[in-house]
């Protein structure tokens, strides 16, 4: 992408806005929604955590679900055995790599025809990603964006596997707290802000020191 602080520009905007909109009543706040879908879904666990997970993987649309949390929650208050959490995680995956597949195909329809698509990713920016949902999502945007191959979404959704049953059992073990705290507002809102503050570095050093795209 031509500046590297537009993404988290538009970021801190989107969070912003539906921030504002659930703080003077204008719309319900993403919990609400997700609670209702619970209990619309009544005992369809498997497809409950497919669809929260999914809605919290897709950019933008995931600073109004706390997806993850509340999957986590769903899973560790229903006492599954290990096969259950093998099964929960393959759902938990497959959704994830589902948003990831929308965030790059929205990517590559955004982004800029004339990218070759001869540049790779790193694995260190990949992992770095998937420490939140939230990030990932705008790094398979980015990767659309930028006509890098599409292998990166497969590899992130191999990763998810370890990563979201780790998640689920770590916060059986420890406390759903834990995972409600990577998902508050302030937390959110620091992230976003130290990415931005980094990219709006990079494009200043880059306007200085004139290189190609990485």
């Amino acid at each position: 992408m031509r500046y590297y602080s537009l993404l988290p520009f538009s970021a801190i905007i989107a969070f912003s806005l539906l921030t504002l909109l659930v703080s003077i009543g204008w719309i319900p706040p993403g919990e609400a929604m997700l609670e209702q879908l619970k209990s619309n879904l009544g005992d369809s666990q498997s497809w409950l955590l497919l669809l929260i997970i999914l809605a919290e993987s897709i950019i933008y649309l995931g600073f109004y679900f706390p997806g993850q949390f509340f999957a986590v929650v769903i899973v560790v208050l229903s006492e599954p055995d290990f096969s259950d959490m093998l099964w929960l995680t393959l759902m938990m995956v497959a959704a994830a790599t589902l948003g990831s597949c929308v965030n790059y195909g929205l990517g590559r329809i955004w982004g800029d025809p004339a990218r070759s698509g001869h540049q790779d990713y790193t694995l260190r920016n990949l992992l770095l990603a998937m420490l939140h949902t939230n990030a990932l999502a705008f790094y398979m945007f980015a990767q659309g964006a930028n006509r890098h191959p599409f292998k990166v979404v497969l590899l992130s959704g191999l990763i998810n596997l370890p990563y979201y049953l780790l998640l689920i059992a770590g916060t059986a073990l420890l406390s759903d707290e834990v995972m409600y705290v990577a998902e508050t507002p302030e937390v959110l809102a620091f992230f976003l802000t130290v990415w931005f503050l980094v990219a709006l570095w990079m494009d200043i050093r880059k306007r200085a020191i004139p290189t190609t795209d990485i």
